[in-house]
């Protein structure tokens, strides 16, 4: 590298972030760039290390261990150290059509696997990347770029998250026509209302959007394969059919819990979708929203789900926060069974946590014994409790042992701690379990035992000819660089299935 002492001469950087109690106040991102010389520096800290485990993108133990995109990320760091900013861009668009997403809500599992990071600060590889696009951006460098020739072939494809639009965007380089479907107003999926503003603003996803459109993609909003349009008219209608549908169908473990039906109980998603939308369509004016002002909140389970829903939550101006955990604290450093280049599974702050705990004292908590933050851990909801109107009024609930399972599960229940938590409204982030299966039945495609339409990831047909598969759709909830990995994989597939060839990567 430029720099080969540059790990030990700066120390990690990333994004600076306006405080707590000033960004709650907004839906404004919350992150700010840094200058341009420390931005050389963080990109010297890349050590030329010999085996950079950063974009290898392999499964380790279950979750990704460096860049499932394989984005090339030596070699743009070493771009940024030298100050060539515009072949930096050009080796990062390479392997990834969206880096202006990825750099601001991807976990970076990239960092995780820096070698750096085995006994130092990992290198901002994800600031480094946001940094490049937005300068790319910033000088008027990402310009449309249509294909210069059209094959006449024909590609619908169905859902406008991450994984369709790095389909469409890649096939549609391949001259193929290519319509996108999107059940809601707006294109994005998840990217648009699923992720909260003050993590990814809108008008970042349309100025994408407004690109692929002067490229020649057609999107269609508003129309849901399966319902407004049935599946085998898609077919008649395309030459080959992309499904990135993603994984939309809600996990419930509370369905048998006493109290499950009472009003002010709702899954995240709908609380997410809600505000972004009304935010989107009237800076909230219209009251087509949940809204937790004033409101005892809690949040059950963890995750950037949760996490984007106590920062909605604390936006609103809500009475109370917590958000229950059933799992144990994770240890601030990597424990022995978790080496390096896994995934850290470390105890981390986000935004959420950090707002909450600027907002509330969290201190007088007897089980608050290392962070002051709106978490409790290894607790189990027991029961939902109404009042005379059916709303919710409080929660129930028990901590856990996870070093004593019991003959029925995991863990068992700790005598004497059950407890009552003040609650006008609980959202359930516990993931997703599959995508809806409307398309599946009406064609009749496998479905593996998690009801995910069944590919062979590298390959994605599905057991229909002519109809992919991609995404969180095919392989479960998962991470954005995965879904932009399998949008981009499923382009090739179906481009050498149009034409006998492929030369997309």
């Amino acid at each position: 590298m430029g720099k080969p002492t540059g790990f030990k001469e700066y120390a990690r950087q990333t994004s600076v972030e306006r405080s707590p109690k000033e960004r709650i106040k907004d839906w404004k991102e919350f992150s700010k760039p840094l200058e341009l010389q420390i931005l050389k520096q963080q990109g010297a800290r890349c050590m030329d290390c010999g085996i950079p485990f950063c974009h290898t993108g392999d499964m380790i133990a279950g979750m990704a261990a460096g860049c499932p995109l394989h984005n090339l990320i030596p070699e743009w760091n070493d771009l940024v150290y030298h100050n060539d900013w515009k072949e930096a861009l050009d080796r990062l668009h390479k392997t990834n059509n969206f880096p202006e997403f990825t750099g601001r809500v991807c976990p970076a599992p990239c960092e995780g696997s820096c070698t750096l990071g085995i006994n130092e600060p990992p290198v901002a590889i994800k600031t480094i990347e946001r940094s490049i696009i937005d300068r790319g951006f910033e000088e008027d460098w990402i310009k449309p770029n249509p294909p210069s020739r059209r094959t006449g072939k024909k590609v619908a494809i169905v859902g406008s998250g991450p994984a369709g639009l790095a389909a469409a965007a890649q096939l549609n380089s391949a001259g193929h026509l290519c319509t996108v479907y999107e059940r809601s107003d707006r294109i994005g999926g998840l990217l648009m209302y699923g992720i909260p503003n003050m993590k990814l603003e809108k008008w970042i996803i349309e100025r994408r959007i407004d690109l692929l459109k002067k490229e020649g993609v057609n999107f269609v909003v508003e129309t849901e394969i399966g319902k407004d349009l049935h599946s085998k008219e898609l077919m008649d209608q395309f030459d080959a059919v992309i499904l990135a549908t993603g994984s939309t169908v809600p996990n419930d473990f509370f369905a048998k819990t006493p109290g499950r039906e009472l009003n002010g109980i709702h899954f995240a998603m709908e609380f997410l979708h809600k505000n972004t939308k009304s935010l989107l369509d009237s800076d909230l004016t219209d009251g087509n929203y949940i809204s937790a002002k004033d409101k005892n909140v809690v949040v059950i389970g963890g995750g950037d789900t949760g996490n984007d829903c106590l920062g909605t939550s604390l936006r609103h101006g809500c009475k109370s926060l917590v958000n229950f955990e059933i799992v144990p604290q994770s240890p601030n450093e990597r424990a022995s069974n978790n080496p390096w280049p896994q995934w850290p599974k470390i105890f981390r702050t986000d935004y959420g946590h950090a707002e909450a705990a600027a907002t509330f004292d969290y201190s007088q908590d007897a089980n608050k014994t290392l962070h002051d933050d709106p978490r409790e851990y290894a607790i189990q909801s027991a029961e939902f409790i109404g009042d005379e109107n059916g709303n919710l009024k409080a929660i129930r609930t028990q901590q856990v042992d996870w070093s004593d399972p019991s003959s029925g599960g995991p863990f068992s229940v700790v005598d004497g701690t059950e407890k009552e938590w003040p609650a006008d409204l609980c959202f359930l982030a516990l993931g997703f379990r599959g995508p809806e299966q409307v398309i599946a039945e009406q064609l009749g495609i496998k479905t593996d035992i998690r009801s995910n339409y069944e590919a062979e990831y590298g390959k994605y047909q599905t057991s229909i000819e002519g109809v992919f598969a991609a995404g969180d759709c095919r392989r479960g909830q998962s991470l954005i660089v995965w879904a932009i990995n399998e949008g981009r994989e499923a382009a090739r597939e179906c481009d050498k299935y149009l034409m006998g060839i492929t030369n997309l990567p």
